[in-house]
Formats: C-alpha cells, structure tokens, sequence
C-alpha cells in the first residue's frame, strides 16, 4: 500500500485548505484510512478517520465540527476538508491506513506541512 499526500501550504487565521491523500497498491475495501499531525515539539496526534467502505468518521475533539473527512472510491484517494483553520492546526499532515479491526496503522504518507499565520 501506498499513500501519497498533497494539499498544504501557507494560510491565515480563518481559511481553509483541503489535503488529499492518493492511495494505491491495494484493495481497500476492508480499511480505515485515517490522517494524523504532528507539530513542531509535540508528538504525532490522530486527526481524522474513515471507514472505506461504509463511510463511517471520527474526529479529535480538537477539529470536530471544522474538519470533515472523506474518500473517493473511484479515484482512490482520502480527502481532509480544514476550515477555520486555527494557529495551532500548524503541524505536518499524515494519511495513514490500517485493515478494518486492527489498532496499529503499518502504511503512512510521507506527510503535507501545514502552517496558519496568526
């Protein structure tokens, strides 16, 4: 499996930006693709995650109700919806993706940097 994540940049208090995440190299139907982050000093922290078949979502207290994530089954891909983006959502963006029913993610992206001025 392979994961190819794209999308970040530089932004301001209050936009948005939207990371996607390609994967390949496999059928997906039995995993849950989830996005992680990880700031400067800090340790890597979940994000987001969705079951890819089925649809079901979770999020971090921190960015429920302003980050949504998604798939798109024909193009393979994972997507991260960020609005009202905050200065501490600055941090680098993972996608990772584990079999469905297991607690570790073994396949990661090389991570999209992210950075909100203030």
């Amino acid at each position: 499996v392979q994961l190819q994540a794209s999308g970040g940049g530089l932004v301001q208090t209050g936009d948005s930006l939207r990371l996607s995440c390609a994967a390949s190299g496999g059928t997906f139907n039995y995993y849950i693709m989830g996005w992680f982050r990880q700031a400067p000093g800090k340790e890597r922290e979940f994000v987001a995650s969705i079951r890819w078949s089925g649809g079901r979502t979770d999020y971090a207290d921190s960015v429920n109700g302003r980050f949504t994530i998604s798939r798109d089954k024909r193009r393979n891909t994972v997507y991260l919806q960020m609005n009202s983006l905050k200065p501490e959502d600055t941090a680098i963006y993972y996608c990772a993706a584990r079999v469905f029913a297991t607690s570790d993610y073994p396949h990661w992206g090389q991570g999209t940097q992210v950075t909100v001025s203030s």
